[in-house]
């Protein structure tokens, strides 16, 4: 049988496959759905498997001659709640995300079964860049980050899942809401330096961190910044409410 892989989805071939088809050999009883994830691609990365012009799911078994089309996922990607999960190596991203206002958890200290378990109670996309992570047939949903470097990886991102943004009003610290404080709720707290300089001022609801506009202030808006410009180009129109 043979398999043409499409679009982003043609990454995870090893080099020597990456032509117009790759010809498999085939038992005759595994799945579809298995095939293509014995040459590296993980299903969270598959959008649609097209058969003779016909869409099969990965339980097809295929036949003699069969040539499917694997084709990448389209962007963006609607998920049920625009909740995340992400795994140990990713904690930049993390933090650039809370950033952006998007509901992001991380834990450091999490191995493979607690995150494919906190991602299903949770109800969380599990981002990762461990495909083998991917492959676990118990999680509900997960998705591969591209790129090297966070930069890359938050631009990825925002770019397959187009969340909604409100910046500034997580933790980046612990993903707890911030609010506003008054100045004199916190100034116990403050350095001299920052007492003089800074009026305004935030609270993490959850941690008690406190947050001001302060030297790193315009590289944070920056970010921000980037990420309203890639999301809005996501997004010509309104996206749709979370849910529908």
């Amino acid at each position: 049988m043979g398999l043409r892989v499409e679009g982003e989805s043609r990454g995870f071939l090893a080099a020597r496959l990456r032509g117009d088809v790759v010809w498999v050999r085939y038992d005759g009883t595994s799945s579809l759905g298995h095939v293509v994830e014995s040459l590296g691609v993980p299903l969270t990365e598959v959008g649609r498997l097209v058969v003779g012009g016909r869409e099969v799911t990965p339980s097809y078994r295929p036949e003699a001659g069969d040539v499917v089309s694997v084709l990448g996922v389209r962007r963006p990607q609607a998920v049920p709640f625009q909740r995340f999960l992400l795994d140990v190596h990713l904690g930049t991203l993390a933090r650039r995300l809370r950033l952006v206002g998007v509901d992001t958890a991380y834990e450091s200290d999490l191995d493979d079964d607690a995150l494919i378990v906190r991602a299903n109670d949770e109800r969380r996309v599990l981002l990762t860049q461990d495909r083998g992570l991917l492959r676990r047939r118990s999680l509900w949903m997960g998705a591969y980050v591209r790129g090297a470097r966070p930069q890359e990886q938050f631009a990825d991102v925002l770019e397959r899942f187009a969340p909604s943004l409100a910046p500034w009003t997580r933790c980046p610290a612990c993903n707890g809401p911030v609010a506003p404080v008054e100045k004199s709720e916190v100034e116990g707290r403050l350095r001299p330096g920052t007492r003089r300089s800074y009026d305004r001022f935030a609270r993490c609801l959850a941690c008690d961190r406190v947050y001001w506009h302060g030297a790193h202030g315009a590289r944070l808006e920056a970010v921000v910044e980037e990420a309203e410009r890639i999301v809005a180009a996501a997004y010509p129109v309104a996206p749709p409410a979370e849910g529908e």
